[in-house]
């Protein structure tokens, strides 16, 4: 069959240019693209990604961190998607958000992200906690420069559900982080259960897409 077509799917706070070092070990191999998602509302997300996979051939496999794990879950249905990859992601069921599943952590985990009070309809990080939380694995300047350029969450994307998810048709694969400080490696290995997708682990923050690129890339290839 044709070469798979990469579309990369960022989450919350950030853009897609965590994606380089990714982008870089794939595009000799694959065509690659980054989706730029607007980060104010889920259906927007979606919508931006659909319009990445229809510019694709098939078959696409469609990659998401963080809060790109609700977008690549809805927008996974397109029949152009042959396969899920989950990259220390959330992984909504039918009728769920992120928010459901930060305040239905698994037993004995605490789901704490330093998320600040909603401003204006948006959502940041406390910038002094961002590094170590997000991205204890980066430099002290690269962690800062995450914090001081984070990019507004809206709060309709936190609490945006999917109507259907993907990973109840097609397979899934899902790295674990497990030195994450936003979501628990504990309940991304539940969430990996439940999507029943083959999971890897690597030692990496919630920042892994950048951090550990070629883990993720090595999980994208299978």
């Amino acid at each position: 069959g044709s070469q798979p077509s990469v579309v990369l799917v960022h989450g919350g706070f950030v853009d897609g240019s965590g994606w380089q070092g990714v982008y870089s070990l794939l595009k000799d191999s694959y065509s690659v693209r980054i989706v730029q998602n607007p980060t104010l509302s889920l259906e927007g997300d979606v919508a931006a990604t659909k319009m990445i996979i229809d510019a694709q051939s098939e078959p696409v496999i469609l990659v998401g961190h963080s809060y790109g794990g609700a977008v690549v879950t809805e927008a996974g249905n397109d029949p152009k998607v042959a396969a899920l990859v989950y990259i220390a992601a959330f992984v909504p069921d039918q009728g769920e958000s992120v928010e459901t599943i930060l305040g239905k952590s698994p037993p004995g985990v605490t789901m704490m992200p330093p998320i600040l009070p909603p401003q204006d309809g948006f959502l940041f990080l406390d910038r002094e906690k961002m590094p170590a939380s997000f991205a204890g694995d980066l430099s002290a300047d690269e962690g800062a420069f995450m914090a001081d350029s984070q990019v507004p969450w809206g709060v309709e994307a936190l609490s945006g559900t999917v109507s259907e998810a993907a990973w109840r048709s097609k397979p899934s694969w899902y790295l674990v982080a497990t030195e994450d400080g936003m979501i628990p490696p504990p309940a991304q290995r539940s969430m990996a259960e439940q999507a029943g997708s083959t999971v890897e682990e690597a030692a990496g923050s919630h920042a892994i897409y950048v951090s550990q690129p070629a883990a993720v890339a090595a999980l994208i290839e299978k």
